[in-house]
């Protein structure tokens, strides 16, 4: 059985036995579950706005896969009544619990269509997905009496973005997320398997240089040195070659690229920016087809969903690992 394996195991397990501890919402006339009840209120400084919540939220919209899904792995679908922006399928492990979804946009949605869910709280993966034009700005959706949280490593003011992230970072905000919806006791037990899952990996030997390929074609963009392809490159034993740039991602030029020419291209998939067109790119350019990564064909292929910070970050270098040993064979 092989690390991705173990990891998606773990958190099936996480979805479906902490189901009640993590619940939020409870039928009239039935006593809520302890998890959902203790600790409240809770409040906490989120990318520098105050978060103060009275009680479990029971109606939540999650903006981008990396909410849903840290949801979902806290038992809290039910209390889930509209998802947006997802960069892609659900694993596996969590497909059962997330069946019922309900998926309100492929993108971001506008403020008309999560209003009318009536929600009580948005959990959203970026900051940039509580504006005007998006689902509407934080202080706004306050005055409405819905509350708000933005995944910590999206944070974009220095002072409140992790620098770098770090596993820790992803994990804290599990811990966080789990006051912030009652389910505590869910979200102790899944950093703990996280972190039982990333100590048992056995990053690759030596020094690997890899490219983190994200998106684009005349101009790459990349992964950079503080961000989540940085901490998972690290975890899998890769060298990145842009790992002196001091920023999450960044543009660069293929020129850097070929200059570094790296052992492995770590690619991106996503469905509107597909491994497989990305490999279509660097083998017909005559800027890249000649890097040995592309030669050799030495691709290591992660979905989107699995690279933004999140819960599938372990799972995310473990697959690479895997990758790479693989090549050798």
């Amino acid at each position: 059985m092989n690390r991705k394996t173990l990891h998606l195991g773990a958190l099936a397990i996480a979805a479906s036995t902490l189901l009640l501890a993590g619940c939020a919402g409870q039928p009239a006339g039935t006593a809520p579950s302890a998890s959902a009840t203790a600790d409240f209120p809770v409040s906490i400084d989120n990318c520098g706005t105050t978060v103060t919540v009275q009680k479990a939220p029971e109606r939540i919209v999650t903006i981008k896969s990396s909410t849903t899904e840290l949801l979902l792995a806290l038992g809290l679908g039910d209390n889930i009544v509209g998802s947006a922006f997802l960069d892609g399928p659900l694993p596996p492990a969590l497909a059962p619990a997330g069946k019922a979804l309900n998926v309100i946009s492929d993108f971001l949605p506008g403020q008309e269509a999560v209003l009318g869910l009536t929600p009580d709280f948005i959990y959203g993966g970026w900051e940039s997905n509580f504006s005007a034009d998006g689902v509407g700005e934080r202080d706004r959706l306050a005055d409405l009496g819905i509350g708000s949280y933005v995944s910590p490593a999206a944070c974009k003011a220095a002072e409140h973005m992790p620098d770098p992230l770090t596993f820790e970072s992803v994990f804290d905000e599990i811990t966080e997320a789990g006051a912030l919806f009652g389910a505590a006791d869910a979200a102790a037990a899944l950093v703990s398997d996280q972190k039982a899952e990333l100590a048992a990996l056995e990053p690759a030997s030596g020094t690997t240089t890899a490219l983190w390929y994200s998106s684009g074609t005349d101009t790459p963009y990349v992964g950079a040195g503080i961000g989540s392809p940085a901490m998972i490159m690290d975890a899998a034993g890769l060298a990145n070659i842009f790992g002196d740039v001091h920023d999450t991602w960044t543009s660069v030029g293929w020129e850097s690229v070929v200059e570094a020419n790296p052992d492995v291209i770590v690619l991106v998939d996503a469905t509107w920016n597909t491994a497989a067109s990305k490999i279509a790119t660097l083998e017909s350019s005559p800027a890249t087809q000649g890097l040995d990564a592309v030669k050799n064909k030495r691709y290591v292929i992660l979905p989107f969903a699995a690279t933004e910070a999140g819960i599938r970050n372990v799972e995310a270098a473990a697959s690479a690992i895997d990758q790479l040993a693989a090549f050798d064979k």
